[in-house]
C-alpha cells in the first residue's frame, strides 16, 4: 500500500486538490492505477447540508454520497468513479468511535483522540486504500498545517508513515505560498519555512514542497527553501498561474515531478513510458479557442463561483470540443425581477438555469427561462432549472397563472411540482431525497438521444426531492413541451425539450456531475455547438 498525502500551510485556497489531482493525472499516464480521499476536517457528516456560500457546491457521486467539490476534481482530471468513503470528515470518525463505545467495542477503556480517533482515521484510510486495489492512493488533508481541527488527521497520517514505512511507502507533499513583495518583485520564503517548520513539529517531514506562486520561482529562491526546509532541490516544485487548472499536470510534468515520485516510491520500471498526447491536446485547445461565445448562469449563489464548479469545468471541457471559449455571465436571478430581462439577457449566446433550494431567486429564474423561450436563445436547465422551465411553460403556455411547485407555494391550484411517491402517486411529505446515478430512458429520435449518441439508455446523477406531476404531463406535451427522458418505471420525467426551438432542453439530473475532459457533458455540449450557431446567426 502506498500513500501520498498532500497537505497545505500558510493560508487556505492554494489548490491542494488540484495539487492532488495533477499528481494522479501523470502517475496515471505512466500506467499506475490511482485513487483519492479527501480528508475535510469538519464536524459536519458531509457536505449534503452546507450553504454553497460557505463551502461551494456540494458533489455528488454514483452511489449518492454529498461530497466535498474537491472529489470533483479527482474524478475529472484522474477519470476515477469514487464513492462516499473517499471522503473522510471528523463527523464520520466521531460518530464511528462514539458508537463502537456505546456498544461496549473498547471494552471500558478511557476512549482518547489517541489511540481511537487515529486508529478509526487509519482504518478508512487503508480500507478505501486496499479496496480500490490502487497502486497508490493521494490523500489531501483539508484545512492548513497549524489548525486545531486537522491536528488528529496529521497524527494518524504521521503513524501511517512510520507503520507502512517512509522509505518507499509513504510520501509528503507541503503545498505553501511564496508571496512576492514589493515594486521589485522579491519572492518572500519565509511562510514556507514557518509552515515546514509547523509540520515538522508534528513529526512530519515533506518529501516535496509545491510552492504557489504568481510567477515561477527562481533558482535562488528554490535553493533557498531546499536548504532551510531540509528537501532536495529538484523536490521543491513552482506552481505559478496557470491559464487553467488543466495546464497544472503539464507544469509538475516539466519540472520532472512523476519521476521523483516513482524513484522515492520505487514504483518499478513499467513507469517509465509517458503517454499525455491526449491531456496535451484537450489543454492545447482550452487555451487556444478559435471561437467565443458567452453563456448566462442564472443562479442565486453567483457571487461565488464554486457554488456552480462542476457547470464550470463541463462548459471547458465542451468548449475544448468545440474548439470555443466559453466565458460565463454570472447574474443573480433576483436582478431579473428587478430589471428588464433583455438588459441582462439581451447581450448572451446562450442561457443555464442551474440547480438550488429554497423559493429565493425563483421568479428571476423563471424569468430567465421565460427569455430564452420567447427569444429563441438557445437554454439549459439543471434540476430546479428544469423545474423552473416546466413552471413557466405551464404559466405562459398553457395558461395556469398560478402553477408553481409544492416547494415553493403549498397552496398553489396547480402543483406542476410536487414531491413524488412511486407507490401511492403524489404525496406532501415523506419523500426522501433522490440521490445518486439513475438509469434514464430516452426517447428514440429525440434531441437528448442524439446529444448521447444514440444510446437509448444512459445513467446519470440526481439530487432533488420534488418532481414533475404525472397528472399534467398529457396537456404539456400536446403543446409542445415533451418529456423525451423518463425513469425507467415511467413515472419520473427526466429530460424535456421545447418543440420548435433552436435549443431548449432541461434535466432533472445533473449531468455537470459526470463532465470529463475528454468526454463532456451532452447537454452542455449540446448548449454550447448551439450557442456557436446563435452567436452566428445575429
Amino acid at each position: 500500500m502506498k500513500l501520498i498525502f498532500v497537505s497545505g500551510g500558510v493560508i487556505s485556497g492554494l489548490g491542494k486538490g488540484i495539487t492532488a489531482s495533477s499528481i494522479g493525472r501523470l502517475l496515471e499516464s505512466r500506467g499506475l492505477k490511482v485513487s483519492a480521499i479527501k480528508i475535510d476536517p469538519y464536524l459536519n457528516i458531509d457536505a449534503g447540508t452546507m450553504n454553497p456560500f460557505e463551502h461551494g457546491e456540494v458533489y455528488v457521486l454514483d452511489d449518492g454520497g454529498e461530497v466535498d467539490l474537491d472529489l470533483g476534481n479527482y474524478e475529472r482530471f484522474m477519470d476515477l468513479h469514487l464513492t462516499r468513503d473517499h471522503n473522510i470528515t471528523t463527523g464520520k470518525v466521531y460518530r464511528s468511535v462514539i458508537e463502537n463505545e456505546r456498544h461496549g467495542d473498547y471494552l471500558g477503556k478511557t476512549v482518547q483522540i489517541i489511540p481511537h480517533i487515529t486508529n478509526e482515521i487509519k482504518r478508512r484510510i487503508t480500507t478505501v486504500a486496499r479496496d480500490s486495489g490502487a497502486d497508490v492512493v493521494i490523500i489531501e488533508l483539508g484545512g492548513t498545517v497549524g489548525d486545531m481541527e486537522s491536528l488528529p488527521f496529521l497524527e494518524a497520517a504521521r503513524q501511517l508513515g512510520r507503520e507502512l514505512g517512509r522509505e518507499e511507502n509513504v510520501m509528503f507533499v507541503h503545498t505553501t505560498l511564496i508571496p512576492i513583495m514589493g515594486s521589485v518583485g522579491e519572492e518572500k520564503t519565509k511562510p514556507t519555512q514557518h509552515s515546514v517548520k509547523e509540520l515538522m513539529s508534528i513529526g512530519i517531514r515533506p518529501d516535496v514542497i509545491v510552492g504557489r506562486c504568481s510567477e515561477p520561482i527562481s533558482d535562488a529562491a528554490r535553493a533557498k527553501i531546499a536548504m532551510f526546509c531540509d528537501v532536495p532541490e529538484q523536490a521543491v516544485i513552482s506552481t505559478p498561474d496557470a491559464r487553467s487548472i488543466y495546464e497544472v499536470p503539464l507544469n509538475l510534468e516539466k519540472q520532472g515531478v512523476a519521476d521523483y515520485i516513482i524513484d522515492k516510491m520505487k514504483l518499478g520500471p513499467m513507469t517509465t513510458k509517458r503517454d499525455m498526447a491526449r491531456w496535451e491536446g484537450f489543454v492545447d485547445r482550452v487555451v487556444n479557442p478559435k471561437r467565443e461565445v458567452r453563456i448566462a448562469l442564472v443562479g442565486k449563489y453567483t457571487s461565488l463561483a464554486d457554488s456552480y464548479l462542476s457547470h464550470l469545468e463541463a462548459f471547458t471541457h465542451a468548449g475544448a470540443a468545440a474548439e470555443c471559449k466559453v466565458r460565463i455571465k454570472f447574474i443573480d436571478s433576483d436582478e431579473l425581477v428587478a430589471h428588464d430581462p433583455s438588459s441582462l439577457l439581451g447581450d448572451v449566446d446562450g442561457v443555464l438555469v442551474p440547480g438550488g433550494f429554497g423559493i429565493r431567486g425563483v421568479e428571476g429564474k423563471i424569468e430567465a427561462a421565460r427569455y430564452a423561450r420567447e427569444n429563441g436563445i438557445p437554454f439549459l436547465g439543471v434540476c430546479l432549472g428544469f423545474q423552473i422551465a416546466t413552471i413557466e411553460f405551464c404559466r405562459h403556455v398553457l395558461g395556469l397563472g398560478k402553477a408553481s411547485s409544492t416547494e415553493f407555494d403549498p397552496d398553489t391550484p396547480d402543483p406542476i411540482i410536487c414531491i413524488m411517491n412511486e407507490q401511492k402517486g403524489i404525496v406532501n411529505m415523506g419523500a426522501t431525497m433522490r440521490l445518486g446515478a439513475q438509469d434514464v430512458v430516452l426517447r428514440e429520435g429525440s434531441k437528448a438521444c442524439e446529444l448521447y449518441g444514440g444510446r437509448t439508455l444512459i445513467s446519470e446523477r440526481h439530487r432533488h426531492r420534488y418532481e414533475v406531476n404525472p397528472d399534467y404531463i398529457e396537456r404539456m406535451e400536446a403543446a409542445g413541451w415533451r418529456f423525451t427522458g423518463r425513469s425507467e418505471c415511467g413515472t419520473r420525467m427526466e429530460i424535456g425539450e421545447l418543440e420548435g426551438h433552436p435549443y431548449f432542453v432541461a434535466s432533472q439530473f445533473h449531468p455537470e456531475f459526470k463532465s470529463k475532459p475528454e468526454c463532456a457533458s451532452p447537454l452542455h455540449q449540446g448548449l454550447v455547438n448551439a450557442a456557436i450557431r446563435y452567436s452566428g446567426s445575429k
